[in-house]
């Protein structure tokens, strides 16, 4: 069983790595129990792959180990604060707590400022810097009524 401070030493080892191998400066652990779990770093240059983060490599691998969506019961290493995309993804893969060692100021001082995006997201979609329209929401009606009608769905 490995302490915190020495999964967070393996999140940001693998930032180093990264930046050797010409990724970004970023990487990530999943654990549970202070067990690794996952370990990923980010490759969005190298997979030419803009939701390549880190955190993202992370939970797709320990959602493969572990043969589930659902993660609770692990905990993230993220040697920055996650940006609004990995945020979803963390909460959507349900897990228990984040660690980040650099902050989202940290990561704007070198070039990744992720915070116009949290605040885009707090806007209105009308008041939004990305154009965005509703086309053919009673088409699109029927999936989720399937969805709705299937007893034998997995919730998630």
């Amino acid at each position: 069983m490995m302490k915190q401070t020495d999964l967070m030493r393996r999140a940001i080892a693998l930032s180093e790595q990264s930046v050797r191998n010409g990724g970004g400066p970023f990487g990530a652990v999943v654990a549970r129990n202070g067990e690794i779990i996952a370990e990923a770093s980010n490759r969005v240059t190298i997979d030419h792959d803009p939701t390549a983060h880190a955190e993202v490599n992370a939970i797709r691998k320990a959602a493969r180990e572990l043969d589930t969506f659902d993660l609770s019961g692990c905990d993230i290493y993220t040697s920055c604060e996650p940006c609004p995309m990995c945020l979803g993804a963390i909460y959507w893969a349900h897990l228990n707590r984040i660690y980040y060692a650099n902050d989202r100021k940290d990561a704007a001082r070198i070039g990744f400022d992720d915070d116009f995006i949290y605040k885009e997201i707090a806007l209105k979609p009308a008041d939004r810097h990305k154009q965005m329209s509703i086309l053919l929401p009673d088409e699109a009606r029927k999936a989720f009524e399937l969805w709705e009608q299937n007893a034998e769905k997995t919730e998630y």
